[in-house]
């Protein structure tokens, strides 16, 4: 009987496993199928077809599907909050900032529609998952601070007015985006108009900037835009 080859098995590579990849493999494939089924009917079984990961090593690396929908929560506020910190408003003159923001909330609306998706289903549990967590609070609170910086500025330079609460007005420009995107099916149904349409949404993205910064300025009438 031939004796196999020594150095040729050897050579053979061990499979190692990577729990940083894989555990980013199974949060990629959860999103997709909680932006898809929502958290009732998701499967974890699909996810692990989805994420390429063993059905046990994903109870191993998070837990049971509850953990795994608020591991996918925590990782879509991580990616937004790490985003509008690359804004750099502070390094902006308030006006701009504001503008700025407005638009990137906007625009992250429109490319990650599965964050949406997420808010939803979350709001249908009155966010059961959010409540068990420190780290989306943390991550919250130096976009406010940082917004709240803006305001003072503004107001030292005689062109906001006094008296805006910061949270209240991320949740209007956050609100003026995710209103419209979120029911855009039936709005542009009622309204027989494709909200959607590039037209509309640029209509849409101008008029939400003339609101909040007109609201600031404290005219209520269109900004000279740069």
């Amino acid at each position: 009987m031939p004796v196999a080859n020594r150095s040729s098995a050897s050579s053979t590579s061990p499979v190692v496993r990577n729990p940083a990849r894989s555990r980013q493999a199974i949060l990629d494939a959860a999103t997709k199928e909680f932006s898809e089924f929502g958290l009732g009917g998701a499967r974890v079984d699909r996810i692990a077809k989805r994420s390429g990961v063993n059905k046990r090593l994903i109870y191993h690396y998070i837990g049971n599907k509850e953990a795994l929908f608020l591991a996918v929560l925590e990782q879509a506020y991580a990616s937004i909050r790490t985003a509008e910190q690359a804004l750099h408003l502070d390094e902006l003159s308030p006006v701009d900032a504001i503008k700025k923001l407005i638009g990137f909330t906007w625009d992250y609306y429109l490319e990650h529609p599965e964050f949406i998706t997420l808010l939803n289903s979350e709001n249908l549990h009155r966010a059961k998952h959010l409540k068990q967590s420190t780290m989306v609070r943390e991550m919250t609170s130096p976009l406010i601070a940082l917004l709240d910086n803006v305001l003072k500025r503004g107001r030292r330079d005689g062109l906001f007015r006094p008296g805006v609460d910061p949270v209240q007005l991320y949740i209007s420009i956050a609100g003026l985006s995710y209103f419209y995107l979120s029911n855009n099916h039936t709005l542009s149904t009622i309204f027989s108009s494709d909200l959607r349409a590039a037209k509309a949404r640029a209509e849409r993205l101008s008029h939400m900037s003339d609101l909040v910064v007109g609201y600031l300025l404290g005219t209520g009438a269109p900004f000279k835009r740069a």
